[in-house]
């Protein structure tokens, strides 16, 4: 099992993510879910007690170059903010027209959404 960062660092780390599809399904079913204009976002409890992220990017978004970039654009900001993020398991579905996103688009919608709306409410 990969060790935790030492305060500084910002690693995306094995734990950091979801693995395997029964991890998907869970956090589908019993996760709550929210919306932006290009990402649809799940939050589900997770069992360690640390936020990890699962992406979907499909091939609506297109070619694999298209498609790898929306996934780095989506890990970095994870990697960046993760000690901001709840100690939830979060899913992101890129929607159509993600792909012409640059980072800092990336960060402002998604940042809206997680780390201000979701800052508020209560964890358990």
């Amino acid at each position: 099992m990969p060790t935790a960062p030492s305060p500084g660092t910002a690693r995306f780390l094995k734990g950091d993510r979801l693995l395997g599809r029964a991890d998907f399904l869970r956090v589908l079913a019993q996760g709550r879910r929210l919306h932006t204009r290009h990402f649809g976002l799940t939050l589900a409890p997770a069992p360690a007690a640390r936020p990890r992220l699962g992406l979907v990017v499909t091939k609506r978004l297109g070619k694999a170059v298209r498609r790898n970039r929306v996934r780095r654009l989506l890990r970095e900001f994870f990697r960046r903010h993760k000690d901001r993020l709840p100690p939830e398991d979060l899913l992101i579905m890129a929607k159509k027209g993600a792909s012409t996103l640059d980072y800092h688009q990336v960060e402002e919608e998604l940042s809206r959404v997680l780390l201000t709306r979701v800052k508020g409410r209560k964890f358990d």
